[in-house]
C-alpha cells in the first residue's frame, strides 16, 4: 500500500499553496472555488490537498502533527533554512540536532508545522 495524498484544512488556501510551491518545489495543478481546494503534487508521484477549512476559532492542529521532509545531507538542511530566511519567512528558528537528526521545524499559513531534516545513517 502506498500513500497517496494528504489533505490539509487550512484558512487561507491560497497563502499555504504559494508556501509549499515556494519552499518546497511542489507543482500546482488545479485550483477549485475561491480559494477552496488547491491540489499540488510532489516528487514520487505524492499529492497534497488544500481545503478551505470551513470552521472558524478550531483548533490549527493536533499537539505534535506535522508534515515531515527529509533531504540528502545536513547541508541540504542548512541550505533549506538559508532560502527561507532569505525570503524573509516569519517564525523560522535556528537549526538544531535532536534525536539524531539535523532539523528545524516552521509553519507554513494555516499553522501547519513543517519539519526539514536528515537523520545520518547508524
Amino acid at each position: 500500500m502506498q500513500l497517496n495524498h494528504l489533505d490539509l484544512p487550512v484558512p487561507d488556501v491560497a497563502a499555504t499553496a504559494a508556501f509549499f510551491t515556494t519552499h518546497f518545489g511542489f507543482r500546482l495543478c488545479e485550483t477549485r472555488g475561491n480559494n477552496g481546494f488547491a491540489l499540488l503534487t510532489g516528487s514520487g508521484g505524492f499529492a497534497l490537498v488544500l481545503t478551505r477549512r470551513r470552521t472558524e476559532g478550531v483548533q490549527d492542529f493536533p499537539d505534535n502533527f506535522h508534515v515531515g521532509f527529509v533531504v540528502d545531507s545536513d547541508a541540504a538542511v542548512h541550505a533549506a533554512h538559508a532560502r527561507m530566511q532569505a525570503a524573509g519567512v516569519d517564525g523560522l528558528p535556528p537549526v538544531s540536532f535532536q534525536r539524531g537528526a539535523t532539523l528545524f521545524y516552521v509553519h507554513a499559513p494555516g499553522r501547519v508545522l513543517v519539519e526539514v531534516s536528515h537523520r545520518t545513517a547508524v
